[in-house]
């Protein structure tokens, strides 16, 4: 069904990951940098020149598109969706992608920084793609995978399907947005504007992942307050706002509780700032656990910890925020059960052995979901996001493309 689509993934891939899209945290911008709309006008013009006539980039960095139903049926719209933004943790300029063709199944030396090592001890998927295509960078950026390739499987798709009328579906939405590294991908969409029932994000890791979890998560911050004096005459005066933060932090455990102790479906409290002064600092954290009520239990800990630093220094105080970032999308797909199943049955067709697995992360997926569109996420292959490791099996794209022309024609069929 898909004979030529490896190389034309590839080669899209290719052109994509070179336009650099990195968001910023920093910014309070819409999209958070510029730059993102290079990618978003080139998918725009990409899309009108395969013929969609539905097209439109908005003024805060959003393209919706859409393919026309070839159908008589009355079909729910769905939708599919990918981040054109690089995180910020590692530098996207100037990305040079290689192909490994026909993948050996030895660690990888990116040339550009040969001290920048892909092992295979340390990537054990990476082996299972022995003489395949693998795509690395080439040392000194990412590769942008996360989230290129689910730009470059819809884009396929929609190229597929507008080559091939006699594959029938319903309409389809498709949907670009920025920032979902910094955790705004959503903020300004317009979900009229969009009109879709259910979606599904193309933004997950190894062939066959299926992830209709997530974590939910919340942000929390804490500002202490000291007392200022002159260095010189400080005694018994001065209360360093400085200790009172680092003695907070001080005291969360080192075997439990964070990023680096655990896994699985274990949540965490993660300290992501500190800035300020003598006189006042404050802290950033994230907050994640599956279980949304656990997020209260871990907020209630911080505050207790915060209390316990402020009786270690009279005089001092803090206060503290929290702010809902988003909450696991379980919680509403669990009531859409048909949108995961026929993600399920699209893969069977496919022959891909389904990995069910729950996202240590979100995705704009989650808040989709909460938006009134249930949207799980699957697989584009990405491994290894946010660093200079990162590749991306061009046959995993391949089979997320296969998989999504798959689901398209289900949801005819089953309407």
């Amino acid at each position: 069904m898909l004979t030529g689509y490896p190389s034309s993934l590839a080669d899209r891939f290719f052109r994509y990951v070179q336009i650099d899209t990195q968001s910023d945290p920093a910014s309070d911008t819409q999209p958070s940098t510029a730059k993102q709309f290079d990618l978003i006008r080139l998918l725009s013009d990409e899309l009108k020149t395969m013929g969609l006539t539905d097209v439109e980039v908005d003024e805060n960095g959003y393209l919706y598109a859409g393919i026309p139903s070839n159908s008589e049926k009355p079909i729910p719209v769905i939708c599919f969706c990918a981040h054109v933004d690089t995180s910020p943790d590692c530098r996207a300029s100037e990305v040079k992608p290689l192909l490994h063709k026909n993948y050996s199944g030895e660690d990888i030396i990116l040339p550009d920084d040969p001290e920048q090592v892909i092992r295979t001890a340390d990537h054990p998927y990476l082996l299972e793609k022995t003489g395949q295509d693998i795509i690395t960078a080439s040392g000194k950026t990412l590769l942008g995978a996360d989230d290129k390739a689910g730009v470059a499987i819809i884009m396929e798709l929609a190229s597929f399907l507008v080559q091939n009328p006699q594959i029938k579906h319903g309409k389809i939405r498709l949907l670009f947005t920025p920032d979902e590294e910094i955790g705004r991908g959503v903020n300004k969409l317009d979900m009229k504007k969009l009109g879709a029932e259910f979606g599904y994000t193309l933004d997950g890791p190894e062939l066959g992942t299926l992830e209709e979890e997530t974590f939910s998560a919340d942000g929390m911050h804490f500002i202490f307050y000291g007392v200022s004096a002159h260095p010189g005459h400080a005694k018994d005066k001065l209360v360093n706002a400085i200790k009172m933060a680092s003695a907070f932090i001080a005291q969360l455990p080192s075997d439990e509780f964070s990023p680096e102790t655990t896994e699985g479906r274990y949540g965490f409290v993660h300290p992501v700032k500190m800035e300020g002064s003598p006189e006042k600092m404050r802290v950033d954290f994230i907050i994640r656990d599956f279980d949304t009520a656990r997020l209260k239990a871990y907020e209630e800990y911080l505050k207790d910890k915060a209390g316990d630093t402020i009786r270690k220094f009279p005089g001092g105080r803090y206060e503290y925020g929290i702010q809902e970032q988003y909450r696991n999308m379980k919680e509403i797909l669990v009531n859409h059960p048909q949108v995961s199943e026929f993600a399920r049955e699209a893969m069977r067709r496919a022959g891909i052995e389904i990995k069910e697995s729950a996202a240590r992360g979100g995705t704009d997926g989650s808040r989709l979901s909460f938006m009134g569109m249930p949207c799980p996420n699957l697989f584009t292959g990405e491994m290894a996001f946010h660093g200079k490791h990162e590749y991306v099996c061009v046959q995993d794209m391949e089979k997320s493309l296969e998989t999504i022309i798959h689901l398209a024609r289900i949801w005819e069929e089953k309407s």
